[in-house]
């Protein structure tokens, strides 16, 4: 062990001869525990929520999404739909329709988005396991098609899915330069019967319906064209790898994006909340080495003895200078790991346990408040403290060092 480590060990460990230095040194390395503690809780915190948010919004997007870069369509009689089947990882390769839409059910009438999908969407497993009512169908062995409703959907218009006679109309855009004047002139509409009710995000659920691609193909007068192609790929599949092919294959003319790309202002704006939080709560741990300056400056003078007999056994400045900045960084190190060992702690039990529950009485998504743990966060967290502590102790003991050279000087 270096000597100005190990002299700031004894110091840390030792009695002072005053006991108010020895309470200000435990309190400094309390209340970066205290910071430490909730940095890691909170960042926690927000990565357990990003997760269960992503979970949500996943269920129904696509693993990669295609779309034209000029226009708004994509005319499938020319488009490499399969090539793009035969590329390793891609279980579905599945033509969409999106477009605004008015829903009227019951009396009541609502605004959001009409979705043409491929009869696939029902094979995929994932899609099945958002379905709050019913099973996931948009048609027969009949081949009468279905529509499938966001849970916020069917809530505004009254439509229980468990109801065989629920039923939806469906008002879209017409073609070409319609009639403003009526509905009926400026809208095509139809009837579809819903089967079965989606819930994922509130967002999605409040504005969106699935139906048929061929039935809104037809409503919508598109003629073999698509707005974008949705491709979900094999569960242990590399999606970076997959969305390189996916660009060797279709070439300039389109623009494929992942989940994360497709949803890029929400994930923006979940990440900025934590680094705003993280900012904050940096603020404060900053705040609490105050109490480090304190101990330190304290320390110093009570070491003054020490420091003139290492002088006189031929240290000099520089190694002083060293051994209270180790005390400082010791004090800031013993904190922040207490700290983030307790947080670590009680992350992971809460993962595993979940006792810290939302309540009764509420329809949760989830139980217990989601946490998630990660390496990143805790090696981030630990560098600001060191950063923290080595910068305070540094201007601390130097402007200590420089005030005893002009003391000196003066005399």
């Amino acid at each position: 062990m270096r000597l100005p480590l190990f002299i700031a060990n004894r110091y840390l460990l030792a009695k002072k001869s005053h006991n108010l230095i020895n309470i200000i040194t435990w309190i400094s390395i309390l209340g970066i525990s205290v910071g430490s503690f909730a940095l890691i809780v909170v960042l926690s915190a927000f990565n357990g929520l990003e997760k269960v948010i992503s979970e949500m919004n996943n269920s129904l997007t696509p693993d990669l999404q295609i779309a034209a870069v000029k226009g708004k369509t994509i005319d499938l009689s020319t488009f490499s739909l399969g090539q793009l089947k035969d590329i390793q990882g891609v279980d579905y390769v599945i033509p969409t329709i999106t477009e605004d839409a008015l829903f009227r059910a019951n009396d009541k009438q609502h605004i959001g988005q009409v979705k043409g999908v491929g009869l696939e969407y029902q094979e995929i497993d994932r899609l099945k396991e958002v379905m709050v009512g019913g099973d996931l169908s948009l048609s027969d062995e009949d081949e009468h098609y279905f529509a499938v409703s966001g849970a916020g959907v069917a809530w505004y218009l009254g439509i229980n899915a468990y109801n065989p006679y629920a039923m939806v109309r469906v008002y879209v855009p017409k073609r070409g330069n319609a009639s403003q004047m009526s509905l009926e002139n400026s809208f095509n509409s139809d009837v579809l019967m819903v089967r079965s009710v989606f819930s994922t995000e509130q967002e999605q659920d409040e504005k969106l319906v699935l139906v048929p691609f061929d039935w809104l193909s037809e409503m919508l007068e598109y003629e073999n064209k698509a707005s974008n192609v949705e491709l979900f790929t094999a569960p242990n599949a590399d999606v970076k790898k997959v969305k390189k092919e996916v660009k060797a294959v279709i070439g300039e003319d389109f623009t494929v994006k992942n989940q994360q790309e497709q949803q890029e202002t929400l994930y923006k704006i979940m990440r900025s909340e934590k680094w705003a939080v993280y900012v904050i709560l940096t603020f404060i741990l900053i705040l609490a080495t105050f109490n480090v300056v304190g101990s330190l400056s304290m320390l110093m003078i009570d070491k003054r003895k020490d420091t003139e007999i290492l002088k006189s056994m031929g240290a000099d400045n520089r190694l002083i200078q060293r051994i209270f900045m180790n005390e400082g960084l010791l004090i800031s190190v013993v904190g922040g790991f207490i700290g983030l060992l307790l947080g670590i702690i009680l992350v992971l039990l809460q993962q595993q346990f979940g006792f810290v529950k939302f309540g009764t009485g509420g329809n949760y998504v989830v139980d217990a408040y989601p946490v998630l743990l990660k390496l990143k966060d805790v090696l981030l967290i630990f560098a600001t403290i060191l950063v923290v502590g080595c910068t305070s102790a540094f201007l601390t003991v130097r402007h200590a060092m420089r005030k005893e050279s002009a003391s000196l000087k003066a005399n």
